[in-house]
């Protein structure tokens, strides 16, 4: 009965292993900034989408009540909101930046802007939107 002698050891060598993990760290340098970039550019179409979500439900408020409302929770109350949505860039609902009408027995929500800090991608400060 002949037997089969294994000589060798198997497995990996340094030089293979370094080789592997060069490889990875190349492709993470390369991966790594656009998904930081991609979740910034989420961030800044969703903090847009709220505002226009909101603007026209004061809008409809407006249209039905004659006057717009006194807080952002007669939105929800009445049911032109589900819910306040959160900021994206502050992380919370209650950021919001509340801009009343001109005449006060209008209400006292006229518009709403980011209370966020800083600027967008664009260049523009999120106060602005």
């Amino acid at each position: 009965m002949a037997s089969l002698i294994v000589t060798g050891k198997r497995g990996f060598t340094l030089i293979e292993l370094l080789v592997v993990m060069a490889i990875l760290a190349l492709l993470l340098t390369l991966a790594a900034p656009r998904y930081f970039g991609s979740v910034d550019r989420a961030r800044d179409a969703i903090l847009r989408s709220d505002l226009s979500t909101l603007r026209q439900s004061i809008d409809k408020y407006y249209g039905d009540n004659g006057k717009y409302p006194a807080t952002l929770n007669d939105l929800v109350s009445q049911r032109y909101l589900r819910a306040i949505p959160e900021d994206p860039v502050t992380g919370n609902a209650t950021s919001w930046v509340i801009i009343p009408p001109d005449d006060p027995q209008m209400g006292n929500v006229y518009d709403i802007k980011s209370g966020a800090p800083g600027k967008a991608r664009d260049g523009t400060l999120y106060a602005e939107w």
